[in-house]
């Protein structure tokens, strides 16, 4: 009766452990898909639509200048590497086949207090289309992180006329979407701050309303 107890208790602690691997494995490549190279996002920048140009590391979005709303870009700088390096003395890297080829992405707004309404307390979540081959040598990819359609809408258009006083403060997480050469699917993310506020405007004129 022993044996068999402790026979079926170490099974189970068995299965425990396999099943913990499993959902680990699983987690892994839903994050970083199937391709057997990732995409690198080496930084993430922000310049606002009134100032293009001018890339941070954090957004000031201006909610309306000169009674006008433009798209706010954001760039990131990204490349290839393979999952498995190989050993030391004996690197691998990524042939053409590895080149991941990026079809779209994704902006996701989040507050840091956890009010994270769309359309409510943050801007609604978006998806864009972009086209660009990665290879293992550094590249920059541009895309709109803010668009002007969020500017006339909730939450962001209750900023108007706050001259900065009044603003929210949101993290965008963007996540990049695509297939390498051979067909695999990948994805990867990179996150950055982004202040929406009636912000004055760069030639120092009031804002419109």
């Amino acid at each position: 009766m022993t044996i068999k107890w402790r026979i079926g208790r170490g099974a189970t602690l068995l299965t425990l452990i396999m099943n913990l691997l499993v959902s680990t494995s699983c987690g892994d490549v839903s994050r970083t898909g199937r391709a057997p190279a990732f995409l690198v996002i080496d930084f993430m920048k922000a310049a606002s639509g009134a100032q293009t140009g001018q890339f941070g590391d954090a957004l000031q979005s201006d909610v309306v200048t000169d009674g006008s709303v433009f798209d706010d870009l954001g760039q990131v700088q990204v490349r290839v590497l393979l999952k498995d390096q190989g050993n030391p003395g004996a690197t691998a890297g990524p042939s053409n086949l590895n080149w991941l080829k990026i079809t779209r992405y994704r902006v996701v707004y989040r507050r840091a207090d956890g009010r994270n309404t769309p359309g409510v307390d943050v801007p609604h979540s978006f998806d864009g289309a972009v086209t660009m081959t990665v290879t293992n040598q550094p590249q920059f990819l541009s895309f709109t992180l803010v668009r002007a359609q969020a500017k006339v809408e909730a939450p962001l258009f209750a900023l108007r006329l706050g001259g900065g006083a009044i603003f929210i403060s949101t993290i965008a997480d963007v996540t990049f979407y695509g297939d390498d050469l051979t067909g695999n699917g990948f994805q990867g993310s990179g996150s950055i701050s982004v202040h929406f506020a009636d912000w004055a405007d760069p030639a120092g004129g009031s804002e419109g309303s």
